[in-house]
């Protein structure tokens, strides 16, 4: 089969648990390669490609790459996405290269060493660039990569990018840089809760555009929605689901249920604050800092933990701990993936080796790593919009 004119193709790098790549695929893209370091996110991608309608394509054509980037290959290590090209990815081919390089470098929750923490892929990623020539790049990131102190690093970048002076990152020597042929059309905060994510989550996101693409300088950033969603609209349905059960046994624990839903429904009228993944050298997972935990108690949830399954609070007797504490219920993970924006029925692989609960923790800091998928949406139709500018006149055109 040879690549389809219609099709936009896109790789997408640190794909973690997929976030990025439900947005960019709700948008239209179709993904060749998906690439992800964390095994439990790579087996989260496999899982739900293998099973969900509407990813068919994924599953013929797309290279699940568990694995560094910096190993990736793309022109010789990809085998599905030869089925659908007819030959392995060539020079200018693809259509958008994506990836949420890791944020720690640039995060005010981190110690902010930019160019000089081990973690920083925006060269990597720009290595990438070089290689394929996609005809757009959308690089996602932390808001912090847009302080103050990061300047000077984000004018290399764009100058990599579409040319310009700025000063290289490792020797210090600032020069004219020519650049790879690109436009940047902006390096955007934007706010998760402006495309109805339940959740204060802004993201930097830069877009390039290929200079020679018909329309380049037609791109328009997304704009925010005027209706917001909040914490009880997101997840009244599944916060439900939980209490029924107990709800439906009657008396006084039926009671105490419907009481418990009473006042989580009177007090999840907010927006959640952000959600934080956390690192594998720390502890179980809860739901954010001290700040984010008073705000979370606002809106009626207990984040000092994460809830079990409901089938395993029937099973483990854990009710208590997860639903009646005074501070109100813990989220269970998909309650965490609806107030990322996941669809309620994606589901995380976690580490069976955890003991009593089982993955839970492997599964969250997917989930609060994640960039939301709306957000992820917005953006992939606005580049998808200019790349299928040409492919729409050509049509027109033929007809």
């Amino acid at each position: 089969m040879g690549a389809r004119d219609d099709a936009l193709t896109s790789i997408e790098i640190c794909a973690g648990a997929g976030g990025q790549a439900i947005g960019l695929h709700q948008a239209g893209f179709k993904h060749l390669a998906l690439v992800e370091i964390d095994q439990y996110a790579a087996a989260t991608l496999r899982r739900n490609i293998a099973h969900r309608d509407g990813w068919e394509f994924e599953r013929d054509f797309c290279d699940i790459i568990e694995g560094d980037v910096n190993d990736f290959k793309p022109t010789v290590q990809l085998e599905k996405a030869v089925k659908f090209l007819g030959h392995s990815v060539k020079e200018g081919e693809l259509d958008l290269l994506a990836g949420g390089v890791p944020c720690p470098p640039f995060s005010h929750a981190g110690k902010q060493l930019g160019k000089d923490d081990e973690r920083d892929l925006f060269p990597r990623m720009l290595q990438l660039v070089d290689e394929l020539r996609p005809k757009a790049v959308m690089i996602e990131n932390v808001r912090g990569i847009k302080d103050d102190k990061f300047t000077e690093y984000r004018d290399w970048v764009e100058a990599r990018l579409q040319g310009g002076m700025a000063v290289d990152p490792v020797t210090g020597i600032r020069s004219e840089l020519p650049g790879a042929g690109y436009k940047v059309c902006g390096w955007e905060v934007l706010e998760a809760s402006d495309f109805g994510v339940p959740q204060l989550r802004p993201r930097a996101i830069l877009v390039a555009i290929r200079a020679d693409i018909p329309g380049v300088d037609d791109f328009q950033w997304p704009v925010p929605n005027a209706k917001v969603t909040t914490v009880g609209q997101a997840l009244d349905e599944t916060m439900e689901e939980r209490y029924q059960p107990f709800i439906a046994k009657g008396g006084a624990l039926g009671q105490k249920a419907a009481k418990a839903l009473k006042d989580w429904r009177r007090d999840a009228t907010g927006i959640a604050p952000t959600l934080v993944g956390g690192s594998k050298k720390h502890g179980g997972a809860d739901l954010g800092p001290s700040r984010a935990k008073a705000a979370w108690a606002k809106l009626g949830v207990n984040a000092l933990g994460v809830a079990n399954a409901p089938k395993d609070v029937l099973k483990k007797d854990s009710a208590d701990r997860d639903l009646f504490r005074a501070g109100g219920p813990m989220l269970t993970v998909t309650q965490a993936a609806i107030i990322q924006g996941f669809p309620a029925e994606w589901d995380f692989e976690g580490d069976p080796s955890e003991g009593r609960l089982p993955g839970k923790t492997a599964q969250y800091r997917q989930v609060g790593n994640a960039f939301p998928p709306p957000v992820a949406r917005v953006v992939g139709e606005a580049i998808a919009k200019v790349l299928r500018g040409p492919r729409t006149e050509g049509a027109q055109a033929g007809n």
